[in-house]
């Protein structure tokens, strides 16, 4: 394609405006197509994005993404910066701390709460929140977090105040010697404890989730029958290893998904309006102190009447 010409000046946005002129040899192809070979730096679903935005003129004239070419067009595109290269920012947030020194701090994290910046949510997460409430987290890499909890499961977490104690905690993760305990309500009538050892990847169709499968990474599940409602199962699980959704995965795939779980269950008799997960005891090293610690939280609110109605309604049966 030809020698691009075009010029940045700032615009009222703080982001820069970059003006190009479109060249004779892109003349009958679409706008999206050609600013995605000229602006070889940006995707083209990214710059597509901005289309729509209203962030791109034609000649002057408002662009839409379809318009064909002629060559000789005067172009003009005000990027949205792509969040991904910018810093966490600190957040004002309220944040229930179980336990804090100078080494680490565990946090109970509410339904809801997405842990790290991504896709569709970009601020507002507990890494914002945990900058906010110790600064000193931005010379951390991923703000000291070293494990995650899906955005609408609740519970206990640990992070890591220092790059050594995050480095400690890391290998202690690999080496399988946290311990991760979480209640979870099933659907189905569980009658007896067990392990699941399945290996988890990428699902082969959905993209966006995971799924037991040969090609997958070692997975291993024990769980314990606590209460038994007849049409689900109060179960707490205990993870040796930490895939992404492992617990959501392997219940399902045993034909007892959670209640409540819009990915991998199934319409049932017991409505909640999250998966019933809840990561109730942590236990670990400490990475400075090297004696064992370990944290409890209490279930919150929803699962806690979720779990009440359940026995009521045994009790009148």
């Amino acid at each position: 394609m030809a020698t691009l010409n075009y010029n940045l000046r700032s615009s009222a946005a703080g982001t820069e405006e970059r003006t190009l002129t479109i060249p004779e040899r892109a003349a009958g192809m679409r706008l999206d197509q050609a600013l995605a070979q000229l602006m070889p730096e940006h995707s083209r679903s990214r710059i597509k994005s901005w289309i729509d935005a209203g962030r791109v003129t034609l000649s002057g004239a408002p662009a839409d993404a379809k318009q064909k070419l002629r060559g000789g067009e005067l172009v003009a595109v005000v990027p949205l910066m792509d969040p991904r290269t910018t810093p966490i920012a600190p957040q004002a947030m309220d944040l229930v701390v179980v336990y804090e020194d100078d080494a680490l701090l565990v946090v109970d994290k509410p339904a809801g709460l997405v842990v790290h910046p991504g896709s569709g949510n970009w601020d507002a997460t507990l890494a914002n929140a945990l900058l906010h409430h110790a600064p000193q987290l931005a010379h951390i890499a991923r703000a000291g977090i070293v494990h995650r909890l899906d955005k609408d499961t609740s519970g206990l977490l640990v992070v890591a105040k220092t790059v050594t104690a995050q480095t400690d905690l890391v290998r202690q993760l690999q080496a399988r010697t946290v311990r991760r305990e979480y209640l979870a309500l099933a659907t189905g009538d569980i009658e007896r404890s067990g392990t699941i050892d399945a290996p988890i990847g990428r699902h082969p169709v959905k993209r966006t989730s995971m799924a037991v499968v040969a090609t997958g990474k070692q997975s291993v599940t024990r769980y314990e029958v606590r209460e038994r409602f007849g049409d689900c199962t109060l179960i707490a699980c205990r993870l040796e290893t930490g895939r992404t959704h492992q617990i959501r995965v392997h219940l399902a795939s045993i034909a007892h998904p959670l209640v409540g779980d819009p990915a991998y269950g199934r319409r049932h008799a017991v409505a909640f309006g999250r998966q019933a997960l809840h990561a109730w005891r942590l236990g670990l090293i400490h990475p400075v102190l090297r004696h064992a610690m370990q944290w409890q939280a209490d279930l919150p609110a929803d699962f806690d009447g979720l779990l009440a109605g359940l026995r009521e309604r045994a009790s009148n049966d």
